[in-house]
């Protein structure tokens, strides 16, 4: 990769990389960062759709992307967020299987392309890596299943609740409680599964009953413990 002040050198790649995944040796590291395929992507940028051929996976240094289901008509069903730490589309590149999700920049970001030999040989070097992997594949799991029991069992109100805590708790809070993640309404909506007119409105809702505040696309924490409790979260 080219050196320069945009991009980080392999070390601080290194070094990113393992404070998410722990077990990796410097031989290890340098299969994944020796000859990395990095980006600076810009917000809207698309990193792979579904149906894709799954050549590798891609693994966030800086930046937030969306990991998202294309419904009818174009809709997006967004399942989750990938941050600094992350990695994504590593299950089709292992099954060999097309991508079954798709993957769009939300706050500019810089990506590294793992390719799927590179990822096979970690995974048959170092059992603690696989273990990670295991993990990292339960938890979305899990986290699939709750989105499909609160689709079945709460309104729309208390999932939109849900969802702004567990962006409180995935990006955490600026100094005056504002979420440190831009959305845009339509994203929110994606997110709760229901009409971007649904969201506005709700929103409105929680600022009369004093959960929340808007300024543009910030929304500013008011009262946690409240919020919590319309959303059903303990």
């Amino acid at each position: 990769m080219n050196q320069n002040q945009t991009f980080p050198n392999c070390d601080q790649l290194a070094e990113c990389f393992a404070k998410r995944f722990k077990h990796l040796n410097s031989d290890q590291m340098n299969l994944l960062f020796w000859e990395e395929e990095c980006e600076l992507l810009k917000r809207g940028k698309v990193i792979y759709a579904e149906g894709d051929s799954a050549r590798g996976c891609y693994f966030v240094y800086s930046g937030v992307l969306k990991v998202f289901k294309t419904g009818l008509e174009g809709k997006e069903q967004i399942i989750r967020f990938a941050k600094s730490g992350d990695i994504i589309g590593f299950r089709s590149a292992l099954s060999q299987e097309p991508a079954c999700t798709s993957s769009k920049v939300i706050e500019d970001a810089i990506v590294c392309f793992i390719p799927s030999d590179t990822l096979t040989k970690l995974i048959q070097q170092n059992p603690e890596f696989s273990l990670e992997l295991i993990k990292m594949t339960c938890k979305e799991l899990g986290e699939a299943n709750s989105y499909i029991t609160d689709i079945a069992q709460k309104s729309v109100r208390e999932r939109l609740a849900e969802v702004l805590i567990q962006l409180m708790e995935t990006f955490g809070l600026a100094q005056d409680n504002s979420l440190q993640i831009s959305l845009t309404r339509e994203e929110l909506a994606n997110m709760v599964g229901t009409a971007t007119e649904s969201v506005i409105r709700l929103l409105s809702e929680f600022k009369n009953d004093r959960l929340i505040e808007i300024q543009g696309r910030k929304i500013k924490i008011v009262d946690v413990r409240s919020l919590k409790r319309v959303g059903g979260v303990y």
